[in-house]
């Protein structure tokens, strides 16, 4: 088992010579002293939150949505400087096409999120070489969006391929977003699962393990997965939760991914809209879960080819439905997306430590490849919402709890904190090395957080 070492991770970043905004081969130091898991800081986390809201919208990566807000610390495109991606990866000294300002809402053409999708974008290749990723002698450039949207989308041309993956949002058209990064938490190195599509990940989050699923099969419409999962554990220990579902019907709830779930507490899934009842009124359970609508036309999870500005309306919805209710002093908010939806990020992906030892096989133009669960999926945007959290704050890397070492944050973050904030048992070997984030609850709350966030514009779809 080969855990994710701070060395693999800066190995690669370094091999692929591109910028980024600091170093990460060291923890910063923690804004209010408490060092993560740390007997200190777990009391205070469980002294000042009392109610956790958990909210995966879609696939987008970090520099696809932060890239063009210009803030210190961030390490993305405007801060860092423009990267560029080979027009045919087989000709890497050819024409090149550069991540730039995007400006429109909707991205008609779903970007490739497959597993042998991510490779490409990931390695140039459908089935790079296992052995050599974990040995560090084939590392990740993070070179092949602008080519895998183009064997996508042939008839696009490489020009509006690359305005739709390598591109980003400006401050202006993410109005809602900036408010949060400027009020609350943002962490730099947060990624996804798995480099994969949007189901396993959403297992990977609530589970802590895909179960060896690495595509949206028919599993997850039929409650196929049977691995405990943190709705279970949360019924298990009398802890509240409610899964709000946005779904619509198009799609399953993700705690209906479940055997258990759908057995015993479907009664805990209800209507999106009964969040904001909840919120309001000051009856939000201890676990809220969220999903989102997606991921089409008038969906707000940001999925292909649903609009950024809806979500951020949803986004907006969210919070400021918690922030005006009575649950605002005791409430911590985690903001993510499930995965990098195959847009571009300059940070390459880390190694990890398996969930389990399953493993999944896929086929891509011929070739096979079987992927082993021991690497993380893109770098996506992740928040930390409270009244509580440090306001600006900028989170780096984090630490491994088994080990001690250098660790990026990633989805199973939130299961490994939920465990110390309700003495929770780890679910997988990934979660137990997993960094936790109670270290950026503060000892006060804060009087300056706004009361509402800024509420974004429309502009202009991709056509």
């Amino acid at each position: 088992m080969k855990a994710n070492t701070t060395a693999a991770f800066i190995g690669s970043l370094l091999a692929t010579s591109m910028p980024f905004a600091r170093s990460p081969e060291v923890v910063d130091a923690p804004p209010f002293g408490y060092t993560a898991g740390s007997p200190a800081s777990v009391a205070n986390m469980k002294e000042k939150i009392k109610h956790v809201v958990w909210v995966l919208l879609e696939n987008r990566s970090f520099d696809n949505l932060l890239g063009g807000l210009n803030r210190p610390g961030l390490d993305n495109p405007i801060n860092v400087g423009d990267v560029c991606n080979p027009v045919d990866v087989t000709k890497p000294n050819g024409a090149t096409l550069c991540t730039r300002s995007k400006d429109f809402d909707s991205v008609l053409n779903d970007p490739d999120h497959s597993v042998t999708g991510n490779n490409f974008e990931f390695y140039g290749q459908f089935a790079p070489d296992n052995t050599a990723i974990q040995n560090g002698t084939l590392v990740a450039t993070n070179q092949g969006f602008v080519n895998k949207q183009t064997i996508s989308y042939p008839s696009i041309g490489s020009s509006l391929a690359a305005a739709q993956v390598m591109g980003y949002y400006s401050e202006s058209e993410i109005p809602t977003i900036a408010d949060i990064v400027d009020s609350f938490t943002t962490f730099n190195y947060w990624f996804s699962c798995i480099p994969g599509p949007t189901n396993p990940n959403r297992a990977c989050a609530t589970s802590g393990t895909s179960a060896g699923h690495g595509s949206n099969d028919a599993s997850f419409t039929v409650a196929g997965l049977t691995q405990n999962n943190i709705f279970q554990t949360a019924t298990a220990h009398n802890i509240s939760w409610i899964n709000y579902d946005g779904t619509n019907g198009a799609f399953a709830p993700d705690a209906l991914f479940y055997a258990s779930v759908k057995a015993h507490s479907t009664a805990n899934i209800v209507p999106i809209e009964n969040f904001f009842q909840d919120a309001f009124l000051g009856l939000l359970p201890q676990l809220s879960y969220l999903n989102p609508s997606c991921c089409g036309v008038n969906t707000n999870s940001m999925h292909p080819d649903g609009n950024v500005s809806y979500g951020q309306v949803f986004t907006k919805q969210v919070v400021d439905a918690v922030r005006q209710g009575p649950h605002w002093n005791d409430t911590l908010i985690l903001l993510t997306m499930d995965e990098s939806g195959g847009f571009h990020d300059h940070v390459p992906s880390p190694l990890a430590v398996p969930t389990d030892n399953l493993s999944y096989t896929e086929t891509k133009s011929g070739q096979t490849y079987t992927f082993h669960f021991d690497r993380l999926g893109g770098r996506i945007p992740t928040f930390l919402i409270s009244a509580y959290s440090p306001k600006g704050h900028i989170e780096n890397m984090g630490t491994n709890p088994k080990t001690g070492g250098v660790e990026a944050y990633s989805a199973t973050s939130v299961l490994k904190t939920l465990g110390l904030l309700w003495d929770l048992d780890d679910l997988t070997p990934r979660v137990s090395n997993s960094p936790t984030f109670d270290h950026l609850i503060g000892p006060t709350m804060r009087t300056d957080v706004p009361l509402i966030l800024t509420p974004p514009l429309p502009f202009p779809n991709d056509t």
